[in-house]
């Protein structure tokens, strides 16, 4: 996997301050994307243990509430094999830290309907993820007035929630 950029300080991405990892690789395409140069999946540089490392050192303050997973595309298949250890060390060193997930796919069909039915790599990584921001980015219904997100048709999903009510539960936010 490849990975387009890693912002150590990061407040547009969820709630708190976070670390954002910026994944490489998007078959979405879609109209209007603020991040098109992610698209290309050999965009930018290797995603190794050092990245990891690096990303588990950034999260090591009090300050940061979360880690948050964008791309591109971090749910691509190749770029779940190549999220799946960070959001495993993650977890293991922080298990009080908060894991986002923004994505193009919708998250009952496409990610739980079918990615984590059919691959025990998507069926693990979910189980890591706490808040999954679901839904292409539709340029007609672009407003930025929301919060974290780009088009009122993406929703703001508490994972953890949802897969126990086996319903969508929206995050409340602060």
């Amino acid at each position: 996997m490849n990975y387009a950029d890693i912002k150590r300080v990061d407040v547009a991405n969820g709630e708190g301050v976070r670390v954002s990892v910026f994944v490489s690789g998007c078959n979405h395409h879609c109209e209007g994307c603020f991040n098109r140069c992610a698209w290309d999946f050999n965009y930018g540089n290797k995603f190794t243990d050092e990245e990891i490392d690096k990303v588990i050192n950034y999260l090591d303050h009090d300050y940061i509430a979360g880690l948050s997973l964008l791309g591109g595309e971090p749910l691509e298949p190749q770029n779940q094999e190549g999220l799946l250890p960070l959001v495993r060390k993650v977890k293991e060193k922080f298990p009080n830290k908060n894991i986002w997930c923004y994505t193009g796919f919708d998250f009952e069909k496409d990610v739980v309907g079918k990615m984590a039915q059919e691959s025990i790599v998507s069926n693990e990584l979910i189980k890591y993820l706490d808040v999954v921001v679901d839904g292409k980015f539709e340029q007609d219904k672009k407003d930025l007035k929301l919060r974290f997100r780009g088009s009122s048709n993406q929703r703001i999903i508490d994972v953890k929630e949802s897969l126990k009510e086996n319903q969508i539960v929206e995050l409340k936010l602060a």
